[in-house]
This record gives structure tokens, sequence and C-alpha cells, in this order.
């Protein structure tokens, strides 16, 4: 149960059904957690929003919502605050059964139905088809996938999507730089790879497959021979390298779509008539850029969408000179696709050198679904790599960075996707190996791991110490929780029953990294009540002579392994019941 959404639907019953606010919208009242704790533990705006209405000061109308208020299951009081705020303070008991409603849904606690099974499209990865993925889209793979869990975990239907850019020059240069590693694999001198190839290692054995397969086939043959199959074989070798760092990395997509196949399929063609049908196709000729104009810019007639009626500074070009589409045409294409398949709703995530390339995609979303269709575009910024603050040096595989494999082989697939979610996707993120190995709180995912593990030391120190039948299931969840009293443990019930809240919220606003934040409060406050418990022997959680205190105390250690394992579970991060 989200408490703060529950506390609102009944103070809007209240002012509903008060004589002095009969009739009113009520919508913007809302009851939210108070800024400062020692304030309470819910505060709510309703005599603010409401006190014009009522044509009432709005102390004055607090006065009469207050007392209604004090009348509620589980409120032990309330009190008005500043201009009219109503702060109200929660009784054991209500935290009491939110414990038991932790205990009783175990994992699946946070679970909502927001969502309403609504259509959710989320575009994650995308990387070119030319090598291997490098730990900067490590962390857009990371925040896409958690993000696609967090929306399922609050009721929205997810399609996982993966766009292969399989139909620009970087693909021919893929093509080109396979087609040296092949000749290699026959046994020819290549010496070094020319600039502007890959030179990357990891092209070595794809050459050698094609060699295998094909033999001399292409040898002294014409580019314009074998480039098409040759690329056709090469972008094959790239994406099941690519899928193979994915799965590494536990990351998955339903969906796969190629920019190749839209733009055979007359999938561009389609979206443009669209945009012409709709007098948002024109010839026309753009102003220079601002600023210094470029050596090669030239005034000439091109085909434009109107993007500015939906947003943008500038209208778009959507073909090329020699009648190519642009990349931007093959984008719009995909997107006119997906919102065809049912997704109203979009969110891509990209890399933070795509800023500049957000408006004219989200123009063109509004444009090919009437605007009916929106598109949340994330950025995610760049990572860091470093050893104890060091730069990482770059790997002989890739050629020219570090690849996403080599630290997930290093570190773990649990801590990179942990890591990549301790900021906000738009900040950066330094990755510190030396860090992330470090056994104390500095390193958040042992941090919070350490939380999880420690919460089965105590059951199965319980079961040393009481015995095995003393500590079964049904004991410890049929313990009498009114036994917890302690404001350090109403304190951990408390931020455990703020997880459905939390996942609501940071569903809505596409936030995953909070997840991550709570869930290190969360570990510091249950690690802060052990910690108590070895200052003050009444506080621990094993009391050989009070039996009854101590299976509610493993009531509340087992919630607490429930609610971080519900937040593994959408981190897609496997929890320890030991550390080792």
């Amino acid at each position: 149960m989200n408490l703060f959404r529950h506390f609102t639907q009944e103070v809007s019953t209240i002012c509903a059904n008060l004589e002095a606010l009969k009739g009113q919208d009520i919508s913007r009242l809302t009851v939210e957690a108070p800024r400062d704790t020692s304030h309470g533990d819910i505060t709510t705006n309703a005599a603010m929003v409401l006190c014009k209405g009522a044509n009432m000061k709005p102390r004055d109308l607090a006065e009469i919502i207050k007392t209604e208020i004090e009348k509620l299951d589980g409120v032990r009081s309330a009190e008005i605050a500043g201009p009219g705020f109503i702060n109200c303070r929660l009784d054991n008991g209500f935290w009491h059964r939110q414990l038991a409603e932790i205990l009783k849904l175990g994992t699946d606690y946070g679970t909502s139905d927001i969502g309403a099974g609504h259509k959710v499209n989320v575009e994650y990865v995308s990387a070119n088809p030319t090598g291997p993925m490098h730990v900067g889209h490590g962390r857009g793979a990371v925040f896409g996938d958690v993000l696609a869990s967090l929306l399922e975990k609050a009721g929205f239907d997810v399609c996982r999507e993966y766009y292969i850019n399989d139909a620009g020059a970087q693909v021919d240069v893929l093509a080109r730089s396979l087609y040296l590693r092949y000749l290699q694999a026959l046994g020819d001198e290549i010496g070094e790879i020319p600039e502007g190839l890959y030179p990357g290692d990891y092209l070595v054995p794809v050459g050698q497959a094609l060699a295998k397969r094909d033999g001399e086939k292409w040898k002294g043959m014409a580019e314009d021979k074998w480039l098409l199959p040759i690329r056709d074989f090469a972008i094959s070798a790239m994406m099941d390298l690519i899928r193979e760092d994915l799965g590494a990395l536990g990351v998955k997509h339903d969906v796969f779509t190629s920019e190749h196949k839209l733009v055979s399929d007359g999938k561009v063609d389609e979206a443009i008539n669209f945009l012409k049908e709709n007098n948002l196709i024109y010839q026309g000729v753009l102003e220079p850029p601002k600023g210094q104009k470029p050596d090669d810019w030239e005034m000439r007639e091109q085909t434009l969408f109107k993007a500015t009626e939906f947003g943008d500074d500038v209208d778009r070009p959507v073909q090329k000179s020699d009648g190519s589409w642009t990349y931007f045409a093959s984008d719009m294409a995909c997107h006119m696709d997906k919102y065809n398949r049912g997704f109203a709703d979009m969110i891509d995530v990209w890399g933070a050198d795509h800023g500049g390339y957000v408006k004219r995609m989200q123009a063109a979303v509004k444009a090919l679904s009437n605007n009916k269709g929106s598109l949340d575009v994330k950025l995610c910024q760049m990572v860091n790599l470093m050893d104890a603050g060091e730069p990482v040096k770059m790997s002989k595989r890739a050629g020219t960075f570090v690849t996403l494999r080599d630290v997930i082989d290093e570190v773990g697939k649990d801590v990179v996707r942990f890591i990549m979610l301790t900021r906000k996707n738009d900040a950066g993120l330094d990755f510190d190996f030396s860090k992330v190995r470090e056994q104390s709180k500095d390193n958040p995912v042992f941090y919070v791991q350490y939380a999880h593990a420690r919460s089965y030391s105590v059951l199965r120190m319980a079961a040393e110490e009481l015995g095995e039948d003393a500590v079964r299931d049904d004991k410890v969840l049929g313990g009498d929780l009114s036994l917890l009293v302690d404001e350090s443990e109403i304190a951990l019930i408390r931020l455990m029953a703020a997880w459905p809240r939390l996942v609501e919220s940071a569903a809505e606003a596409h936030e995953p990294h909070r997840m991550a934040f709570y869930m290190y409060d969360l570990a510091a406050e249950f690690h802060q009540l052990w910690n108590k418990g070895k200052d003050d022997a009444s506080l621990r959680f094993i009391i050989k002579d009070d039996v009854p205190l101590t299976m509610a105390r493993l009531a509340l250690v087992r919630a607490l392994g429930s609610v971080i394992a519900s937040g593994f579970g959408v981190f897609g991060v496997t929890p320890k019941e030991e550390m080792r």
C-alpha cells in the first residue's frame, strides 16, 4: 500500500463531505511526507488549496479538516503549521500493520497497479553494430533495463526495444575493416590498419570465420561485389557479440528493429508520405547556422520537415542531395512504427552526445502521431573508468576503449548494474575498480548487499540459539508485532513502508536511480539498528529470555530482507545471503 495515496484518498473523502467544500475541485489536494521528519509522518495542503472556494482563511479551514483527520484510523495526532499545512503523526499500530503487509507480500511488496497495463516502449542501448560495447553503452543498457523493470513493477506493459543502426556509412566502414581481417585470415600481410577503419582485435575471429565459410571467394574481387555480402556477415557477427555482452550484463530486449529493414520495407517512405499528406514536408532553404558559418555550408534547396510547428528550433532535412534518406528520416520511421504497434508512450535512452537531437525527435513523434504520442528522452552521461583514481587504459580487444565485457569480467554483473544507478542518468559517473572492491559504506553495492546478508545472518543465529523449530516461518510471521515499540524499530518500519510510494514516483518520473538512493538509506537504517544492539543489549534482535520479542524482531529482520530483495529484483541484482 502506498500510504500517501491511501491518506490522500482519506483526506479527499473528508473534504468532499464537508458542507463548506461541497462541489469543489479537490484534485490539487495532496498528502506528502514533510520535508522535516520532526514535523510528523504525513502532511496535507488541503486547507490552503481549498480555502478560496470556501471563502475561509486557510488556518480556519485547517481547523475543521484537522478535527476530521484525527478521527482516521492510524492517526495519532494532527496539528496546524505555517500558513495552513496539517501535519499528522501516525500511531504504532499503523506501522505494525504496514510491517504485516510486507511480511505477507514478501518481494511482491511495492508492486503497484498505477500503470493499469498501459503500454510503454523503452528503447535502449541501440549501439552501432560495429564492435563490442564500451562501458558507456553499459550505463545506458543498465538504465534502460532497470527502468523497464521498474515500469513493470508499477503495472505498465513494457516493450524493451533495440534499434539496430545498420543502414549508415559506419557499417560500410565495418565491412571494409572486416575485409582486411578476412585477407589476413587467408595469409595476406595487411600491415597497420589504415586510419578510418576499425583497428580492434575483435574482428580477427570474424575474419577467420568468413575465410572458413567462403574460402578465397572474395579475394581480389572489386569492392562493389563484396561490400554488401561482407557487410551483412559483419553486422550479424557484431550483433551476436553485442547480444553476448548484454547477456553477460543480464540485459534483455523483446524486439530488435533493423534500420536497414525499415528502409527496404518502405517504412521511411510511409512516414514521409504521412507528413506530406498533413502538409508538414516542403522544399526550402535553411538559414545558415548561428555564429561562424562552416566552410562547407552552402545555401541549397532541401526537403524539410516542419519541426518548428512542434517545438523544435529549426525545420529539419529528411533527404540528402543524392536522394537517400537522412538518419533523421529513418528515426522518424522507427518511431512511427512503434506508434503503429500501439505504443503512444515512448522512452529512448541515448548517450549525452545526442542531446542536440532530442527536440527534433520529440517534434517528429508529435507530428507522426497527430499529437497523440509522447517521447521522453533520457540522456546518460559518460562513465569515467578508473582504478585507485587513475584512468584505466584502453582494451587491446577493442583498440580504442575499455569494453563493457572487460568490466563485467573484472567485478561481476551485479556490481556493474548497481553502480550504474548510483547517480542520476544526466550526471557524470566515476566507476573506480578499487572503490567497488571495498567492503565499506563508501561502496554502495557492498553496503546494501551486506544489509541483506545480515538479515539472513540474524535468522541463522536465531536458529542456532533457539532451535530450528522455534524460528519456523509460521512462528516468525505470526509473531506479536505490537512488541516493536522502540523508536529505532519504528523508524525502520516507517522507511520500509515508503517503498511502494518510491516505486510509483520513480516509475512516473522515469528515474530508477531513486531506488539506489532509497536502498542505501534503508541499509544504513538497518546497520544503525544493528549497532545499537551491540551497545544496548535490550535492542538486540535475539533475546533468549524473551522469545515473543525475539519473534517480533525476527519478523522485522525478515521484512527488511524482503524489501531489499524487492529492490534488487528490479535492479536485476542477485541478493546475497552471506558475504564471502
